[in-house]
């Protein structure tokens, strides 16, 4: 299963990024989120080398708590302070990897794209039963954002 969504935000790239790379505090913006906590941080990571104290890394751990869904673990597998990160779960023969991309398209805004990809031996089956949920949960993340940095 692969899904995309895309919106427009009247806010700067930074103000975007900012909300958006600030992944313990989604449970403030989007319904589809009701915990999140870091795990563990990169072996190489050091407090704001790359950006603000606390900022995300290739390789930290985050755990995510979803209603009507287990709680994951997901690691970051890439991570650009210009406006993209993803990173990925496995549970139950799935491997989910999702993606977060901001791109600067004029001083009044930017487009901010988010991404689903389910794979593994089970993802067929998956997909089939929780598809549609994932769908809306990727749609209302996105308009959560919008709000949340539109306001």
């Amino acid at each position: 299963m692969y899904y995309e969504t895309s919106v427009r935000v009247a806010a700067s790239a930074d103000q975007v990024w900012a909300v958006l790379r600030d992944v313990e505090r989604w449970p403030e913006w989007t319904p589809t989120v009701s915990r999140v906590d870091r795990v563990e941080s990169a072996p190489e990571y050091v407090p704001g080398a790359d950006g603000p104290a606390g900022e995300l890394t290739k390789g930290d751990v985050v755990s995510i708590k979803q209603p009507r869904m287990p709680t994951l673990s997901w690691t970051v597998l890439d991570w650009s302070p210009a406006g993209f990160f993803s990173w990925s779960a496995s549970s139950g023969g799935v491997t989910t990897v999702a993606e977060h991309r901001i791109d600067r398209t004029d001083d009044l805004g930017v487009t901010v794209t988010l991404s689903v990809r389910q794979s593994g031996p089970l993802a067929p089956v998956v997909g089939l039963l929780t598809g549609r949920q994932t769908r809306r949960y990727v749609d209302t993340e996105a308009e959560g954002l919008k709000r949340r940095c539109e306001r």
